[in-house]
């Protein structure tokens, strides 16, 4: 398979841009008929096989100009390059007449020039370990050949093949890999090192030691030529960096929201977390679905089958299949919004009412001291919306659980039955004040599962005002949930309860 086509499509799909195993095939197709020679035909050519949406193909247009920015496909060069080289070539006017193997090449680009040599300066002690000691240009003349592989490459003035040896390089370090800025230096050092600076280094060093000038000559060009190297290496890799780790970054970012205490997320990461709230919520409705639909197939009723075909003199045109009654249980919500327990509660609303495609109806109550049902809310307006009204009206006073669930009792205690399903988000740290278990054990008794999930560590349960032990005995299940990924765990394990 072609890899740079891989390195392509992979680079999209970093980007969010679906692309099946199918389209990856019609690219491949793609390739072997346009080639690489036209790059404006190659991506008008792509751009017909892989982004599908509006917003897939700016990003493929995006990435297509990152990708294939490093060296054009055609071989032409950039602008900045067709300058450098024009002025190498005046350098390289001014300096021809030399013997040797670099004695007229045309300069690098970044390189300084070599028309003349610069007066030796007094010798003066070196008080600074890290500071190189400074050395006498010897001009341009005569160089002797370079021994080390990098060295030849550098001296040969061939910038398709310095391309091609860093590209290289970079796929034998995994470049692709790098995900944070910082990681710039490591990866261009690992890239240099790929490239065989070990023995480069070694040469100059050598060469540096000789009395004979061309050898010392070329010592010092061999030197200029690897720190401009080093520059077109860093340069590489931030390339590599913006096209692959920008997402990357992202996708990092993500997964560690996924586990990070929500109340420790900070505001402005609270758009980032809704978005990952959203794509966890469309996995689980994706997958449970599809299980509704494979579980819908059951047996087939042979008598109901032989019944409704009568009329067709026994001949079977209708099937009647074996079914089994789904009992979709309800879901109550209950939710501390007093506190840092506010931050879990949002996130929480904001899970469920994502799943409305596979989540039985749900009824939302919140609480700092008195309960409110928030249901309708939720019903009238945007999630986010009400989430914020929620947090912004039940959010103040003193947290009473005891208070909450005589509240609750009150109001809807009847509607309780075994079909219900009751998810309570509290640190159950109730102020020293009554806790009304009794009460808790009642719905206890009417429901068919309570699920209290507390945000605190188990270490602090118990612990103070916290009335857990208490609320743990009257409670089918008891979870630490403090993150993206213990909520996923949690609604995950109750769709499966609904739909199976």
């Amino acid at each position: 398979m072609d890899r740079t086509l891989t390195n392509f499509i992979r680079s999209l799909r970093m980007a969010d841009v679906r692309i099946s195993t199918a389209e990856t095939l019609d690219a491949m197709n793609t390739v072997e008929l346009v080639g690489y020679r036209d790059r404006e035909f190659l991506k008008h050519s792509l751009s017909l096989v892989l982004p599908k949406t509006a917003d897939e193909k700016e990003t493929f247009d995006n990435c297509f100009d990152q990708f294939f920015a490093f060296e054009d496909v055609s071989g032409e060069r950039s602008e900045s390059e067709t300058d450098a080289e024009n002025d190498s070539g005046a350098d390289h006017a001014e300096g021809e007449g030399g013997e040797g193997g670099g004695a007229g090449g045309e300069r690098q680009p970044g390189q300084p020039a070599q028309g003349g040599k610069k007066k030796k300066s007094k010798a003066k002690p070196n008080n600074n370990l890290f500071e190189e000691e400074e050395e006498e240009d010897l001009g341009p003349g005569e160089m002797t050949e370079a021994s080390s592989d990098l060295g030849q490459l550098l001296m040969a003035n061939s910038r398709v093949e310095l391309t091609t040896a860093m590209a290289a390089a970079g796929e034998e370090v995994n470049v692709r890999d790098i995900q944070i800025f910082t990681q710039k230096g490591l990866y261009a050092r690992r890239i240099m090192d790929a490239m065989g600076l070990a023995e480069l280094n070694r040469e100059i060093s050598d060469l540096k030691e000789r009395q004979h000038v061309p050898s010392r000559r070329l010592g010092q060009e061999l030197k200029r030529r690897r720190d401009w190297l080093r520059e077109q290496v860093r340069d590489y890799v931030e390339r590599q960096f913006l096209l692959n780790a920008d997402v990357s970054g992202k996708k990092l970012r993500e997964e560690l929201l996924r586990k990070v205490k929500l109340s420790n997320v900070e505001h402005r990461n609270f758009r980032l977390i809704q978005e990952i709230v959203y794509k966890m919520a469309k996995k689980l409705t994706t997958m449970h679905s599809r299980r509704k639909k494979v579980y819908k197939k059951g047996l087939l009723n042979v008598p109901r089958t032989l019944r409704h075909n009568m009329s067709y003199d026994g001949a079977i045109f209708d099937l009647r299949w074996k079914s089994v009654k789904i009992d979709r249980p309800k879901v109550f919500a209950i939710c501390d919004v007093s506190g840092s327990v506010a931050s879990y509660a949002r996130f929480m609303l904001m899970f469920l009412y994502s799943l409305d495609e596979v989540m039985p109806k749900v009824r939302s109550f919140a609480f700092s001291s008195d309960l409110a049902e928030v249901t309708d809310l939720f019903q009238r307006n945007k999630i986010e919306d009400a989430i914020a009204k929620v947090l912004r009206d039940y959010s103040g006073g003193s947290t009473d659980y005891g208070q909450a669930l005589m509240d609750f009792k009150n109001h809807c205690l009847d509607d309780v039955d075994n079909r219900t399903t009751i998810i309570i988000l509290g640190d159950a740290r109730n102020n020293y004040g009554d806790p009304h278990a009794e009460i808790l054990k009642e719905m206890y008794d009417r429901s068919k599962r309570i699920i209290w999930l507390n945000p605190e560590s188990r270490v602090s349960w118990n612990t103070g005002d916290s009335e857990m032990r208490r609320y743990q005995a009257y409670s089918h299940q008891v979870e630490e949930c403090n993150s993206l990924m213990h909520l996923e765990r949690v609604v995950g394990n109750l769709l499966r309860q609904v739909s199976g």
